[in-house]
């Protein structure tokens, strides 16, 4: 049997495991609610942060003696310093619990008052009355939301900016390596394989682009309205105070100046930045559906392209290999398509002056943001960076293909050209024999006029 300390809250008393550092609210929660996924550590991080900065603004507001808020400040330096699974440990909430993330608040609250009584015993410090002076959950907890979500969005950036890089080498890398085109899944006119990766990295300077002019409507805080807007028990310039000291923490432009009602009420930030983030995962897609495509075969698929063998593809076939990092990216990627229902939906339950679906819209988010950071940074350093061209296979699908015709319609016409390119189909010739022997055009005509690097515009 677990060994256990009494504590009372409003409730009455509660049995504690004998060494955590949480409360009664904790405990009645850890019991009450056990499903899904535990409250991401980046939330508590945060929710630390803003407790401490709380402290130093309470002091400075004289609402709350400098030794309490010296401990306090004390007390989350400590817990902040901690590995994560260390830290883990004292934060075992689940996401699925109340929507406006009270129980994680007094987490932290409880958490920081016991902390503090291990540093200094004869100096109490209390949950409520002192680490959450000043605040409410329903506005500590969507601060947090903002400041998670514009870090993660920071972390995604970066690595967008590497595949970014990566692609546009290869591009340059390509930029005269002839193929052929294709539309509607079919064969069209020649581009260069430089031409093809442009538009790929344009696609994603322009997701990369969007996101940063979304992300500054992370950086209005809810702190400061308490519990429905107004500012009830907060002191003084509080949220103002809070702001700028967790600015100089985070390196953000974070601010107050914003409307608490909405701030408490709706999460339409999170769910406009999650709207650049969905764009962004559908263009991944398509890139990484493209490069899996691409890299078909090796012998009967389009085999353009060679991808590393990075483990065996198969567990009955020898010497299989797949596009995993492709596969892994593109799983990622639909799981975002998802999630933005979910915030989506989420965000739009904000009944009367508070949106009960917190903890779940800023855990969603996070999973989008973390998915696709990782499997970003390793589908740009195991598959993009490693990535060839086989080119003699790019040029005899150029040589094959029947819609270098095009080149001919200026010259004799479309319908003229048609009846060559269907010849060629018909009987299995390449396009120059049959223009030959449709007697439209001469041997120097079509050498002349069917140029596949010069259809390219390069």
């Amino acid at each position: 049997m677990t060994k256990t300390r009494t504590e009372s809250d409003t409730l009455g008393p509660v049995e504690i495991p004998e060494t955590a550092l949480w409360g009664p609210q904790t405990e009645r929660s850890r019991h009450n609610f056990q499903a899904g996924p535990l409250m991401p550590l980046a939330v508590i991080k945060a929710l630390l942060q803003i407790k401490k900065a709380a402290a130093r603004a309470n002091v400075a507001a004289d609402v709350l003696p400098a030794p309490k808020g010296q401990l306090i400040t004390r007390a989350v330096d400590v817990l902040l310093s901690l590995p994560d699974e260390q830290l883990r440990h004292d934060f075992p909430l689940h996401v699925y619990q109340t929507g406006s993330g009270t129980q994680t608040n007094m987490n932290v609250n409880e958490v920081i008052s016991h902390q503090a009584a291990k540093l200094n015993p004869d100096l109490p410090i209390l949950p409520n009355d002192d680490v959450n002076r000043s605040q409410s959950s329903n506005d500590t907890f969507p601060t947090a939301m903002n400041i998670t979500a514009a870090l993660a969005v920071n972390e995604l950036l970066q690595a967008v900016a590497d595949l970014h890089e990566v692609l546009q080498t290869k591009a340059t890398e390509y930029a005269t390596t002839v193929k052929i085109g294709r539309t509607h899944l079919q064969d069209a006119t020649p581009m260069t394989f430089g031409q093809e990766v442009s538009g790929w990295a344009a696609m994603l300077a322009h997701d990369q682009a969007a996101i940063k002019q979304l992300q500054p409507a992370l950086f209005r805080l809810a702190i400061g309205g308490t519990a429905v807007g107004t500012g009830l028990n907060a002191a003084p310039n509080f949220g103002q105070i809070v702001a700028g000291r967790l600015s100089d923490v985070y390196g953000l432009p974070l601010t107050t100046k914003t409307n608490k009602f909405a701030a408490l009420a709706a999460h339409s930030e999170i769910s406009l930045v999650h709207g650049g983030i969905r764009t962004l995962a559908a263009d991944l897609l398509k890139i990484a559906n493209d490069i899996r495509f691409l890299a078909s075969g090796p012998r009967a698929g389009y085999g353009e392209l060679t991808i590393p063998a990075n483990e065996p593809g198969s567990s009955i076939m020898p010497g299989k290999v797949n596009p995993t990092q492709a596969e892994a990216l593109t799983m990622a990627a639909v799981r975002v398509l998802g999630n933005d229902t979910t915030i989506a939906v989420a965000a739009s339950q904000g009944n009367f002056e508070l949106n009960v679906y917190k903890p779940v819209i800023i855990s969603t988010f996070l999973e989008s943001t973390t998915l696709l950071t990782q499997t970003v940074t390793s589908f740009t350093t195991k598959l993009v960076a490693q990535l060839a061209v086989n080119a003699p296979r790019m040029k005899a699908l150029v040589a094959h293909s029947l819609m270098t015709v095009t080149a001919l319609t200026p010259h004799i016409g479309y319908e003229k050209s048609a009846e060559i390119a269907q010849l060629a189909e018909r009987e299995g010739t390449d396009l120059k024999a049959a223009a030959l022997k449709s007697g439209y055009v001469t041997s120097a005509q079509f050498d002349a006029w069917v140029d596949p690097a010069k259809m390219t515009g390069i």
